[in-house]
């Protein structure tokens, strides 16, 4: 039945337009003096990389970004058309209208400075006990500014088909425990830049006078320090079974006492909640012992900076400036800040994500996508069958329960088939008003679909207009959004070769993280539970670790190596869609192999069109933000240290061991 069912789209999708199909190679994308055995990210990219050189927007700009910068146009000028044409008050392209509106006001945003949070500091400051301090932080992370921890209602991963209220870390303005904890020499320099960025604001909001500023700076700086240090590392994050505590809401209450859970859950809408997760226990304690012995002036410090460093970009150009001197500056190494409308783009998307991606998918997602994109999707499912019965190293049991979750992957393509109503969300000319009212809608619609509730696996967690793709494994879900169905991942006029070495290894990529470190945690219905033997287990982490160390190693910068632990996931998502994208790009050309082209073979195109997903150039403050947190490899990594681990890369190009890049066999990654 598999082979009928995979040969019939194999037809389909060879034979799907009457011209010939073009390589989608873009041999001007290349460096040729560069040896594809010493450096192949450099060798398939070096042509792109220096004719996009970064501008002062950016820190990174890749293949994604230039892509993103198509659709934001696109998005732009849909918004705009919609803002231009008359609209009924209240609906849906009234909002969108009135979102941008607000957004592009510079005018008003200059003259109000920050009159449009003088109100709710001043609250913050008159506050005459912790409780009352407390009720106001409360009411303000429901309108979106960030506490020291954030919940959320998704899918109960030991009990994957009801919902369940899940609560966390959180309250660190620099993202992650190493700017708090590290003591090398560029982490003082971003922490000792943090402190002058928090002063300054402090006075420009009169929250502090230039005398006492640095008083308040300590206060504030204390009670983040402490919650860092209470804090999970990244890499810890990554262990579902770790983070996951359940209990009732009155064990919440009995272990926690020194949280007002009352007050929270009251204000957050979800005071009917019979259970919750809480992440990381330990954390919560800590919260508790701040709330406890803090002074209720130095507790005032933390709320009003939290208030402060939420708004400040939606602010006066003042504050945007400060915000960006320091997070795009200081801390990515940007050298401009994104021109207005762009952010306007941005901020309207977040408001209303599906209700601008409806309008992009009408106009700029043409069904023959979508068909051609199933299709792929299908292949690759037949083609990772054929890769679990192949390893040797998997018990014939353990396959069998793969395959049952790989025959029951969901799989959504392009946009939803059912739209987000907007219903009850009021949107006026006031921005900051606008991105508050937005936030507290959204963790409203949140509450009211999913608390006590099943979950609804036709929810998509990425708009359409999305360049990106993902995998949820509480649904068993891979998501492949409109936005990333274009050149250079997906080309209508391309041939095989080059659509299954960029979409398909995205299409492998989402496949596999259903396999990886932590989605094999999860069974067909995604439920948290092991299903391997305990043998296949072991060989199974055996050969994963071969993969975190081979990272490890890493020189990224200077002194600072790659987290072979943190990427681990994405690494072998990377691995496998590699391997399940040949096997599938085989398939599909069997019979009918593609001639040469462009001076390569359409196995070496194959490779160099996966290269080409990753092209980009990076700042080095970036590089080291995203070391740091970011469970992604850097894009030149994703493929010099992938591609070294695929036998059929070395055969495409004649790697031999007396190129750099070569490992030898017994080496290498097996696994798919």
């Amino acid at each position: 039945m598999k082979k009928l069912f995979y040969s019939i789209m194999a037809i389909a999708l060879t034979a799907c337009t009457g011209q010939p199909l073009g390589t989608g190679i873009d041999t001007a994308n290349l460096d040729t003096t560069v040896c594809v055995g010493t450096d192949f990210y450099d060798f398939a990219t070096g042509g792109w990389q220096k004719a996009h050189p970064l501008t002062a927007e950016y820190s990174l700009f890749g293949s994604f970004d230039q892509l993103a910068e198509n659709n934001r146009e696109q998005l732009r000028s849909l918004i705009e058309e919609v803002a231009a044409q008359t609209n009924e008050p209240g609906s849906v392209a009234d909002m969108i209208a009135q979102m941008y509106a607000s957004a592009m006001d510079s005018v008003s945003l200059n003259k109000q400075g920050i009159e449009p949070i003088r109100a709710d500091l001043q609250d913050i400051m008159d506050c005459p006990g912790k409780t009352e301090l407390w009720r106001k932080y409360c009411s303000l992370q429901l309108q979106g500014i960030s506490g020291m921890f954030g919940s959320y209602i998704d899918a109960d991963i030991k009990d994957s088909k009801m919902n369940l209220v899940q609560i966390g870390q959180g309250g660190l303005h620099m993202g992650e425990k190493e700017y708090y904890v590290d003591l090398d020499s560029a982490t003082a320099i971003i922490h000792d830049a943090y402190l002058k960025y928090m002063r300054d604001m402090f006075i420009r909001c009169k929250v502090a006078k230039e005398e006492d500023a640095d008083a308040h700076v300590a206060a504030e700086m204390a009670i983040e320090t402490r919650l860092a240090q209470a804090s999970r590392y990244a890499t810890d994050l990554r262990d579902p079974e770790k983070n996951y505590n359940k209990m009732s809401v009155e064990q919440l209450k009995t272990k926690f006492p020194g949280i007002n859970w009352g007050i929270y859950m009251d204000i957050m809408g979800v005071r009917q909640a019979k259970e919750v997760s809480v992440g990381q226990p330990e954390f919560f304690t800590e919260v508790e012992a701040i709330w406890k012995d803090t002074p209720l002036k130095d507790l005032k410090d933390y709320v009003a900076w939290q208030l402060i460093d939420e708004a400040a970009s939606y602010l006066d150009d003042e504050m945007r400036a400060a915000s960006f001197g320091f997070y795009g500056k200081v801390m990515s190494g940007k050298e401009e800040d994104r021109p207005r409308w762009k952010r306007a783009v941005s901020s309207t998307e977040g408001a209303l994500s599906e209700a601008v991606g409806r309008l992009y998918v009408e106009k700029y997602f043409p069904a023959a996508a979508k068909e051609r994109m199933v299709k792929l999707v299908r292949n690759l499912q037949v083609a990772l069958g054929e890769r679990i019965d192949a390893q040797e190293w998997m018990s014939d049991s353990t396959k069998a329960v793969a395959h049952e979750k790989l025959d029951a992957f969901i799989v959504k393509v392009g946009y939803p088939d059912k739209w987000k109503d907007y219903k009850g969300l009021k949107i006026g000319r006031n921005y900051w008003e606008n991105v508050k009212q937005t936030s507290k809608w959204q963790i409203q619609d949140m509450v009211s679909r999913k608390l006590n509730k099943p979950v609804d696996n036709t929810e998509w967690y990425m708009p359409p207009q999305m360049v990106n793709a993902y995998y949820n494994p509480t649904t068993n879900e891979i998501c492949f959004p409109a936005g990333i169905l274009q050149p250079p991942f997906f080309d209508m006029q391309a041939d095989d070769a080059f659509n299954y070495g960029a979409i398909g290894v995205v299409i492998g990529h989402e496949m596999t993280h259903g396999f990886d470190d932590q989605g094999s945690q999860f069974d067909k219905d995604g439920n948290l539970r092991l299903w391997w033997t305990a043998e296949d287990r072991a060989k199974f982490e055996e050969r994963t670790q071969v993969m975190a160390d081979f990272f490890n190693k890493i020189e990224v910068l200077p002194g600072l190596r790659a987290k072979g632990k943190l990427t681990l996931g994405e690494n072998l998502a990377d691995h496998g869609g590699l391997q399940v994208a040949w096997q599938a790009y085989k398939n599909a050309t069997k019979g009918h192999p593609l001639p040469d082209a462009d001076g390569f073979t359409a196995d070496q195109r194959f490779f160099l069109a996966y290269a080409g997903v990753w092209a980009g150039n990076i700042r080095d403050e970036e590089i080291r933000v995203r070391t740091k947190s970011d469970p992604h490899a850097l894009g030149r990594w994703r493929v010099n240290g992938a591609l070294p681990h695929i036998d059929a890369w070395y055969e495409a190009f004649g790697i031999t061991e007396k190129d750099p890049m070569f490992i030898p066999k017994e080496d290498r990654v097996t696994i798919w």
